[in-house]
């Protein structure tokens, strides 16, 4: 008679799929991005130093507006939580631990309405765009499409 194999993993970590796995993992790469990009721009603001922005004329502008900042707090460092965050919750998701994709969804969400919020202000009140920052939203578009396409998988029934 053979007996039944019972699992190890908490109902908190299942295996994941291939796919669901590899969707992930490439949110973690997108989020890793994005971080690296809001370190350097929060560097750059704590210091004092000016972006390289190339031919771009409108970077300095848009990273030295009054946008670029809530209070005392550089918009580029709160990316950097975010794009933490983000990361963070995407690997545990990754790795099985599916209660991980609520928050990470989440977090994109916010992300993704701050995006809209700062390429409207760029586009019609400072009629400028900052190429780093461009690149930060093509980032959380793509980071929202993936939470919007990926939902987790439910554990099997026993």
């Amino acid at each position: 008679m053979m007996s039944r194999r019972t699992s190890s993993k908490t109902p908190a970590q299942i295996p994941a799929n291939r796919t669901v796995t590899i969707v992930y993992s490439l949110a973690a790469l997108l989020a890793v991005a994005g971080l690296a990009d809001a370190v350097y721009l929060s560097v750059l603001h704590l210091t004092g130093q000016s972006a390289v922005c190339g031919a771009s004329v409108g970077c300095s502008q848009v990273l030295a507006s009054k946008y670029a900042q809530i209070g005392p707090v550089p918009v580029a460092l709160l990316g950097v939580l975010g794009y933490f965050s983000v990361f963070s919750f995407t690997v545990l998701a990754a790795c099985g631990y599916l209660w991980a994709y609520r928050p990470a969804a989440t977090i994109v969400g916010l992300m993704f309405l701050a995006t809209l919020w700062f390429l409207y202000l760029q586009a019609f009140v400072l009629h400028a765009f900052c190429p780093y920052c461009m690149f930060s939203a093509a980032l959380t578009f793509l980071l929202a499409g993936l939470m919007v396409a990926t939902t987790p998988v439910k554990p099997p029934a026993s």
